[in-house]
């Protein structure tokens, strides 16, 4: 059988892997995700509709992919958003949709090229995972948020997940530079091909 391009992204032990991964993969990637039921950006578009008030501008969407996610997030009216994402082919297929203001290439867990408290609300949607960006990833999101931004993001919590993801987020909590505002029960992200893979997207006010 054909190894899956979820499969592959996840076999990446480098950087550059995941980084080639997901350029090999961006034009296959949606129709792939959405086969398997992908619920994320369905759920980040509802718990940001509540969250992110009409007219809060700018928008960083950290891990954006091709796309997928601001797309609902567009629909709403919500703009102008700033999409950042590792890979070079993944940006290509989000620039053909128009979506965004800007897009930039960017790892997430390294520091942006973005000053402080420069955003009024982000997402990171799927990014923050296992395999993918690290636990430091929020960061440097707190970084460049606005104080009082929400920080929408989601997180597994299947029993897959390593525990360094948690703790990061209750750390931060801990140190004062974030609150949690909300989240959402767990549920499956892509029940059609990951059952057993869940997942809460959580919202938190940065301080």
């Amino acid at each position: 059988m054909e190894e899956s391009g979820v499969a592959r992204s996840y076999r990446a032990e480098t950087l550059q892997e995941q980084q080639a991964a997901y350029d090999d993969w961006a034009k296959q990637y949606e129709i792939d995700l959405c086969a398997m039921g992908y619920r994320i950006p369905a759920v980040m578009a509802a718990v940001a509709a509540r969250f992110i008030p009409a007219n809060t501008a700018p928008i960083l969407d950290a891990g954006c992919g091709g796309g997928i996610q601001a797309e609902p997030l567009a629909m709403l009216g919500y703009g102008p958003i700033t999409g950042i994402d590792l890979s070079e082919g993944m940006l290509e297929v989000a620039r053909a949709k128009n979506l965004y203001q800007e897009l930039r290439q960017m790892t997430l867990g390294e520091k942006h090229d973005f000053p402080d408290d420069n955003f009024a609300a982000i997402i990171s949607s799927g990014t923050i995972t296992p395999r993918h960006a690290p636990p430091k990833s929020f960061e440097e999101l707190i970084r460049i948020a606005r104080p009082d931004a929400p920080i929408i993001f989601s997180m597994r919590d299947d029993p897959a997940q390593e525990p360094q993801y948690p703790e990061a987020v209750n750390g931060l909590t801990d140190a004062g530079l974030w609150q949690e505002v909300f989240v959402t029960e767990s549920f499956q992200g892509m029940p059609y091909g990951e059952p057993d893979i869940t997942h809460r997207v959580h919202v938190y006010e940065a301080k």
